[in-house]
């Protein structure tokens, strides 16, 4: 997990959430998750998929992944990409939009900046619909 030892920049948190997203979208599941102070991988995936590919439904993808085969198969993720950072007035918590196959998804993932015993660390993400 990236820790800083000082309240981090905007820019550099949102380097450290731009690799989180890459390594998903990779399905480097167990690595992303190292890099933030995270929250159970599960939901995020579901809402993600729930929110994309599941969205679709008459998307071809949709119908060939059922119940949770999607979590087996994450070549969907690679689908996604990442729209713009909104940060709050705080500067401690942002969303950053999701879009799939060019346009953004109703789910955003949630991010905040907080201090630890050890320093400044990313935690989330939390989906906001």
């Amino acid at each position: 997990m990236k820790i800083w030892t000082e309240r981090p920049a905007e820019t550099d948190v949102e380097t450290v959430v731009g690799r989180y997203f890459s390594l998903l979208r990779a399905g480097r599941t167990h690595e992303a998750e190292q890099l933030v102070d995270h929250t159970p991988l599960r939901h995020v995936l579901k809402s993600l998929w729930s929110g994309s590919v599941g969205a679709s439904a008459d998307d071809e993808a949709s119908c060939s992944l059922a119940a949770d085969e999607w979590e087996q198969n994450l070549s969907w993720l690679s689908e996604l990409d990442l729209g713009d950072f909104n940060w709050g007035h705080t500067g401690t918590h942002f969303y950053v939009e999701v879009i799939y196959r060019a346009q953004i998804i109703e789910v955003s993932l949630g991010f905040w900046v907080k201090p630890t015993d050890a320093g400044w660390v990313v935690a989330g993400p939390s989906t906001l619909w």
